[in-house]
């Protein structure tokens, strides 16, 4: 099969490539790529070359089927290097997207046009590697230094417009005339006595200021700390700005195989590939089709129901918000459309994209106008007898056919679908808040939900933006059912005597986005606490009665000021030195390592307890979960993958040891079992 054709309309030699879905860079693309770029430039008849992409996108980057493979020649450097030595004008077309591999081909070449709608970057850095095709070296003497550091290091793709405004584009031209437009422009640059090659051009003055890199560290200092890919990446760009365009080149190499051999990649390459791993439902025929879904309904227009209105909003999809009182309605359309403004302002969306998703907007009082809605989400107050009302009304209202889902975080979906006439047309869509930013999607599949059902929810998962994840029906799901063994842990330590920042501050250094006494004031430490039932009798029970509860009220674990700045309070830090008396214990210094073992590992078990159950269908779905809903540092992979890498038997050993302190402790037989045999979990 031909990966590569070419073809010529008058002295212009087209060079097409065509590798569905996404154009990869295979070894037989580069194989083929290459000789029919030597080919044209040998071909006397030819003047200039133009390089594009049949499909969807221009090359969106590396072959992923070669991840963790030895390389072959052709590499993809050598082909840059064929393209950019060509003794003719090689123009570039892009559509879609040019990623990774596929715009350092595009920097290889001497010109680059682009449609509108395209968008070119180089992430990498999400892989915990560095452009390793000469990207480093290129794109800094064609943007400059702060654009191409913006560009690799955070690894996020510019649009077409933005990337001529910078000069990484030479020409934007029609959606529908690429192939002409690109012709034009390359017959335009024939014969040139000299050509742009990037490794020649010289630097912009400053390129080499050391202030650049400086500043840049301080203003990404969060988003870099603790990673290894967007250091070296800085010090790539560096090398291209200070060095001999061939030394830069020896030094980008040097900095990819340090990162290709190390942890944080092999970790990051393995979120990569679970994330395209959750997406196949075991059991599910491949031939399931999915149902057709124009209009949505959502119950509930409070903070919950309005964020997962704009999921859908966004998408296009007309939305039936509704909610049983005006006051609540209004003050939920009004939060909508203020979050929709605010991203105008910020540039993250045109005033125009605002206006098409609020005229989407259905907001009303009336139940009835549930009945032509094809899916219909509830999110009311988090209790089942609440909910089962709910959807004994929906079932009389909505059509037959049509799905019901819940978006409960803790409740069994099968006892919800069980007061309905259509429980193979019920299931849980738990969305993570805010839900118009979080990633993740908790799909939960019922005992009895279609598999027509579950099919068109993950499809619709992906539409809206959203990673899916499969899980079966339990307490709390995949995510929150492991969190609980980690909120238990924290506060068994703090009884007997540790501090909240001395916990927060290991879970900070571990690389989580938030400490968990941070998280819990953030939430509101009164979320479920009941004054009419408290009994003193935990510390959270205490807090709350003084009035501490959490940041909304400027007192919780911690002290706020006015600008919400934290600071260990000296009133709780009494209140749990008295707890540990009364346990006889005095406050102690943490521990780092037993606040990992005593707090992480129970989470990894209780994973491992998840796989035993079936309720997820692979160890690599919890680390989806875990990395896109909780904050789970990405360097590490996800807590399972986590695990593997430290030793199973070490976990177990450890558990052994701190069982007497766990609450209501079980060992997983699989996790002991992988661990006793030298398996692993993902």
């Amino acid at each position: 099969m031909t990966l590569v054709r070419s073809y010529s309309i008058g002295e212009i030699a087209l060079i097409v490539a065509d590798n569905p879905p996404v154009n990869a860079l295979s070894l037989a693309v580069r194989k083929e790529l290459l000789e029919a770029v030597r080919a044209a430039d040998a071909d006397p008849a030819v003047g200039a070359i133009v390089l594009r992409c049949d499909g969807s996108t221009f090359f969106a980057g590396a072959d992923i089927a070669e991840f963790g493979k030895p390389l072959q020649d052709p590499n993809l450097p050598q082909v840059v290097e064929a393209i950019e030595n060509c003794s003719k004008a090689v123009v570039a077309a892009i559509h879609g997207t040019a990623l990774g591999g596929g715009l350092e081909i595009a920097l290889g070449c001497h010109f680059r046009v682009a449609v509108p709608s395209a968008k070119l970057g180089l992430p990498e850095v999400k892989l915990g590697l560095l452009p390793g095709a000469g990207g480093t070296q290129r794109l800094p003497r064609l943007v400059g230094t702060d654009a191409a550091l913006r560009m690799i290091v955070t690894g996020a793709p510019v649009a077409a417009p933005d990337a001529l405004a910078a000069g990484l584009v030479d020409l934007l031209v029609d959606e529908g005339s690429l192939e002409a437009d690109a012709v034009a422009f390359a017959r335009s640059r024939t014969g040139l006595a000299t050509l742009p090659r990037l490794r020649t051009r010289p630097l912009a003055a400053g390129a080499d200021d050391p202030a650049i890199f400086e500043d840049f560290r301080k203003s990404h200092a969060r988003q870099l700390k603790g990673l290894a890919a967007p250091e070296a990446c800085i010090a790539a760009v560096q090398a291209a700005v200070t060095l001999p365009f061939e030394q830069g080149m020896r030094r980008e190499h040097e900095l990819f195989a340090e990162l290709l051999a190390g942890p944080q990649s092999r970790a990051l390459q393995h979120a990569f590939f679970a994330e395209r791993a959750a997406a196949k439902i075991d059991g599910l025929p491949r031939e399931t089709a999915s149902l057709p879904i124009r209009r949505i309904g959502i119950l509930g227009a409070g903070t919950m129901g309005g964020g997962i209105a704009m999921n859908f909003l966004s998408a296009g999809y007309e939305v039936i918000l509704i909610d049983r009182e005006a006051e609540a309605l209004d003050r939920g359309v009004a939060t909508i459309r203020r979050n929709y403004e605010n991203s105008a302002r910020k540039g993250r969306l045109s005033e125009a994209a605002v206006a098409r998703a609020m005229a989407l907007l259905r907001p009303t009082l009336d139940f009835g106008a549930f009945a032509d809605c094809d899916l219909v989400i509830e999110a009311v107050f988090e209790q089942m007898d609440i909910k089962q009302d709910v959807f004994r009304a929906l079932d009389g209202i909505v059509r037959p056919g049509a799905i019901l889902a819940t978006n409960t975080s803790f409740l069994n979906v099968d006892e919800i679908a069980a007061v309905t006439d259509r429980p193979d047309h019920v299931i849980g869509l738990h969305f993570f808040s805010p839900a118009n930013v979080m990633r993740l999607l908790e799909v939960v599949r019922g005992a009895r939900t279609a598999p027509a059902v579950l099919a068109t929810c993950m499809a619709l998962a992906r539409k809206i933006g959203k990673v899916a994840v499969v899980s079966g029906v339990c307490h709390g799901f995949i995510g929150n059912r492991m969190l609980e063994p980690y909120h238990k842990g924290a506060n068994r330590m703090l009884e007997e005597g540790a501090m909240p920042a001395e916990i927060d501050r290991v879970l900070l250094e571990f690389g989580m986005p938030m400490g968990i006494f941070q998280m819990a004031d953030l939430a509101g430490l009164d979320l479920g606490w009941d004054p009419a039932t408290s009994s003193g009798s935990t510390l959270r029970e205490l807090l709350c009665e003084r009035g501490r509860r959490g940041q909304k009220a400027g007192r919780g674990f911690y002290d706020y000021d006015e600008n919400r700045n934290r600071t260990p309070s000296p009133e709780v830090e009494a209140l749990i030195a008295d707890f540990a008396a009364r346990s006889g214990k005095a406050p102690r210094p943490v521990n780092p390592q037993e606040v990992i073992e005593r707090l992480f590992y129970p989470l990894v078990n209780e994973g491992a307890k998840i796989l035993e159950e079936g309720i997820a269908q692979r160890a690599s779905d919890i680390d989806v979960v875990w990395l896109n809903g909780y904050g789970w540092p990405a360097s590490t992979g996800g807590p399972m993958f986590w695990a593997d890498r430290i030793g199973l038997d070490r976990i177990v050993a450890a558990l052994d040891r701190h069982a007497p302190l766990i609450e209501d402790f079980r060992m997983s037989a699989l996790l002991r079992d992988k661990a006793a045999s030298g398996g692993s979990l993902t």
